[in-house]
């Protein structure tokens, strides 16, 4: 198989994987949020918020020095195989002397047992971490296919069982925690790699030297992302978080299913082909323009239907998420020119620039944040959506000079899929206005808007249109000769 189809093939198997994902998390989240108070959501926010920035911690950028690395070896998979499950143990035994004290911060006894149960995903992730690291260096997504969805599935199952046993709060811990334990445990089976007993600290001080600035770049992004949970979680009211992340988990899920795909699949990729500059511009450009043909008309058909969608799988009671859902639409619709920008840049060993470019962000967020934070949520919520438009300038900057591409060829790449995203939500906008029930509105909407893209693609001969039907082709020829 040449490069160009394993490429194809291995972002296929994650696409699959993370649309199962999504298919699973969104019939579990429609069911939980059923029969689980917005309270009791924000509440595990606050607890989640705090393990997702010590999950970066978990990976301290090593993951990314392994598949950037050219000549990776057992010697340094095994070292930092040892090195992460200390430091993984250590985290977690601070987190968990730190749980009253972060009941104490939010007046709630409650998030004490909650936190030390939740912070054990620390370990576990502690453990899988290089195996993912291997997976992708090799090529193998199809492993990551059965892992995660053999541990969605599992705690899936677990959860809406717990749920509807009235265990609360308790059923999206153990959901959470027996996904990422399933999952390790799937991988660790069926990966060839495990750990020798051999350990390099000179080899992990290389691989260091490459991977703490990505560390800090990420941690920097985590904590910001979720000290917009701190606060509204402490200024206003777990209700108002609730809104707040739930509005932000079906876009988020979407964008996760393209984007995550994308991003795992082309480090590697871009990782293989540093030296040769015009290629990875290629492939950069590329990836912009299939990703956002993708992206875009999800969440511009998402927000056109937030309102009967909410009301139809969440109930009333979740109506106030409708503008911010609409809103992280917009955010996430541009999410793929962050992913592909970045990648290059970390493909091309340019770690010191990822960082300098996340210093920039997150001095200009702060800015926003702390001027917005006074006037509510809806507030907030603009000033992440203006921080986010932002960053995909900040982002695109540096590759204007590193590849030639500049944020106007970046733009005008994805100008064809924006637009005719916009043209498919305005064709179907006028649908939430008849006094119809929602799953009729639904049902009018979704085969229309797919209608309107699909064949504004034909009629205007889109570029990505004819790049993804003739992988299609491909893949279902493939098909034929091994049946035949």
């Amino acid at each position: 198989m040449d490069k160009k189809q394993s490429v194809i093939t291995n972002f296929i198997w994650r696409l699959l994987e993370r649309g199962g994902t999504y298919v699973v998390n969104f019939v579990v989240s429609v069911v939980l949020a059923r029969l689980i108070a917005p309270e009791l959501y924000g509440s595990i926010a606050l607890v989640t918020a705090i393990t997702s920035i010590l999950q970066v911690f978990v990976d301290s950028g090593m993951a990314n020095s392994l598949i950037q690395k050219k000549d990776t070896d057992d010697l340094d998979y095994s070292s930092v195989f040892y090195f992460n499950l200390v430091f993984c143990l250590v985290l977690y035994l601070g987190l968990f002397l730190a749980a009253p004290l972060i009941g104490r911060i939010y007046h709630d006894a409650s998030l004490v047992p909650v936190v030390r149960v939740l912070g054990l995903t620390i370990v576990v992730s502690g453990v899988k971490n290089v195996q993912q690291a291997y997976v992708a260096k090799t090529m193998q997504f199809r492993r990551f296919f059965f892992a995660t969805l053999g541990g969605t599935i599992f705690s899936a199952v677990v959860g809406i069982t717990l749920a509807y046993l009235g265990y609360g709060v308790w059923a999206l811990v153990f959901q959470q925690l027996l996904n990422v334990t399933v999952n390790t445990a799937i991988l660790w089976l069926t990966v060839g790699w495990k750990p020798k007993r051999m350990f390099s600290w000179q080899r992990l001080g290389g691989l260091i030297s490459y991977g703490w600035k990505l560390l800090i770049s990420q941690l920097l992004d985590t904590a910001y992302l979720k000290l917009y949970q701190f606060i509204i979680g402490l200024r206003y009211s777990t209700a108002d978080l609730a809104y707040y992340n739930r509005a932000d988990q079906f876009p988020n899920l979407i964008m996760e299913n393209v984007n995550a795909s994308l991003d795992s699949v082309l480090l590697p990729v871009l990782s293989s082909e540093q030296d040769d500059k015009t290629r990875v511009r290629e492939m950069t450009r590329r990836a912009i323009r299939v990703s956002t043909y993708v992206l875009m008309p999800l969440m511009a058909g998402l927000a056109v239907c937030a309102e009967p969608l909410v009301r139809l799988l969440l109930t009333e009671k979740w109506l106030s998420s409708v503008p911010y859902m609409q809103l992280f639409c917009l955010y996430y619709a541009f999410w793929p020119l962050h992913t592909a920008n970045l990648n290059a840049i970390k493909a091309t060993g340019h770690s010191g620039i990822f960082l300098y470019l996340e210093i920039i962000k997150k001095v200009l967020e702060t800015a926003v944040l702390l001027v917005t934070m006074r006037y509510g949520v809806m507030a907030i919520m603009m000033g992440l959506l203006f921080n986010g438009f932002a960053s995909v300038a900040i982002n695109a900057w540096p590759n204007r000079k590193l590849l030639d591409y500049s944020i106007p060829q970046q733009l005008k790449d994805t100008f064809p899929a924006l637009s005719l995203s916009l043209l498919m939500g305005a064709a179907i906008l006028p649908v939430t206005w008849a006094g119809l029930p929602d799953l009729i509105k639904l049902i009018i909407m979704i085969p229309a808007g797919v209608t309107v893209y699909v064949g504004g693609s034909v009629l205007f001969k889109l570029d990505s249109f004819r790049y993804i039907w003739e992988i299609v082709l491909k893949i279902l020829h493939r098909g034929k000769e091994k049946t035949a």
